[in-house]
């Protein structure tokens, strides 16, 4: 048993020692160091953050997808012509309008939800400042259906419909741009040249969809007044159906070709959209997408970590040729070859390790820098943060194993002549 102490103890002070004799090295070579250590940060804190943002960006969007609401969701809109017969043909139909409404959004049973939405670019006024912007009809059922929330005010109400009110709510983004802070809600906009009172101002939202973007940067106003005093000519761009669940897919498509094709005299010039599987398709679009970043980024966070590899071989050749004396000194008072090559490769994994606590510390630092941009925040990855210290440490450990093997192969003789 006190053999064994005596081992530990042992090499226990030749860790002690290996680390203090690295860090002289370093402190003696100061530039030599830094580009190595350098070079070795550089590849960890590249894998620390790219594995953090990665998440974080993935995390981000697919809260954006779901912020989309299209789950279980059919499109109804008009469809181009394809041919010039069916050019003709569609020219007799008046197209999808607001008339079609009450045909199209009778009871379903496997429907929950009829949400119609018109949109028309037009001109804003606010005092003397003039803008061009959106304004779009809507049902209060669009808020809570598609996760429009309100920030300050109060969404559209059935009341506002049935009085065919001129009220509008505002984007987050045009909000600021026309009131620039200061809350809007009760003051008046003149749109296309009509006075509207704003009652209230969307949420900030993230912008994933044509609709989203046009919400964020336009304004909000009930539908039958939108086609009293925007679009005399009563078009609709599209009617989202909420569905009950996915088996009533056909059936509701179905359903909805059908009455639009008898409320156009016939003419089968409308689409059925699922918005759930385009939903499916560009999440899986986003992921591919993502996988091929992670390819670009992991490869250049390798080069780098390679180059740094290549520095901890430099600075343990220069190390072995500055200590020649030294290893024979120590040979010659009784180290052993395998105490040799323990102490080199030790060092070479000080130096490593340094580099990685230097990156690990940055990556960190913009981590929590950037964590407000972000959902959820952003935290750093585990997995990434002991993938950067394993490639960190395991490429020191494969440069610095032909310097120890010259320090061990070396004879006192030799070393101290």
């Amino acid at each position: 048993m006190s053999s064994l102490r005596v081992s530990r103890f042992a090499w226990a002070a030749l860790l002690g020692e290996v680390i203090l004799s690295g860090l002289r090295e370093l402190w003696s070579h100061k530039l030599r160091s830094a580009l190595t250590l350098t070079l070795l940060t550089l590849g960890v804190f590249a894998l620390v953050v790219m594995t953090s943002v990665m998440d974080g960006v993935v995390d981000k969007v697919s809260m954006g997808f779901k912020g989309l609401s299209f789950d279980g969701t059919i499109q109804l809109s008009a469809r181009a012509p394809e041919t010039t017969e069916e050019q003709k043909r569609f020219a007799m139909s008046p197209g999808l309008r607001y008339e079609d409404l009450t045909r199209l959004t009778s009871p379903h049973p496997k429907v929950r939800a009829y949400l119609p939405r018109a949109t028309e670019n037009t001109s804003l006024r606010v005092g003397t400042r003039l803008e061009r912007s959106f304004a779009t009809g809507v049902t209060p059922d669009y808020f809570p259906w598609q996760n429009r929330t309100i920030a300050t005010g109060r969404a559209l109400t059935e009341d506002d419909g049935r009085r065919r009110s001129a009220v509008v709510v505002l984007g987050g983004s045009l909000a600021s741009k026309l009131f620039q802070g200061v809350d809007p809600v009760g003051s008046a906009v003149m749109v296309n040249g009509q006075s509207f009172q704003v009652v209230g101002v969307l949420a900030p939202l993230q912008i994933m969809s044509d609709d989203s973007w046009l919400d964020a940067n336009g304004l909000l106003m009930p539908i039958e007044a939108y086609m009293d005093r925007i679009d005399p000519k009563h078009s609709l761009d599209k009617l989202y159906v909420k569905l009950t669940g996915k088996e009533a897919l056909n059936e509701v498509t179905s359903a909805m070709l059908a009455r639009a094709k008898q409320a156009h005299h016939g003419i089968d010039d409308v689409q059925v959209v699922d918005l759930a599987a385009e939903l499916v398709k560009g999440y899986q679009q986003f992921q591919d997408q993502i996988r091929g970043w992670k390819v670009v980024l992991q490869s250049l966070a390798a080069t780098v970590l390679l180059v740094g590899g290549v520095g901890v071989l430099s600075v343990m050749l220069i190390s072995f040729s500055d200590r020649r004396y030294e290893i024979g000194l120590r040979k010659a008072m009784g180290a052993t070859d395998q105490q040799i090559f323990v102490q080199f490769l030790l060092e070479s994994l000080v130096l490593a390790a340094l580099g990685a606590l230097a990156g690990t510390l940055g990556g960190s630092f913009l981590c929590r820098a950037l964590s407000s941009s972000f959902p959820w925040g952003l935290v750093v990855n585990p997995l990434g943060l002991l993938v950067a210290w394993i490639s960190a440490l395991g490429l020191a450990l494969v440069f610095g194993l032909y310097p120890a093997f010259r320090a061990m192969r070396l004879s006192p003789m030799e070393a101290m002549r």
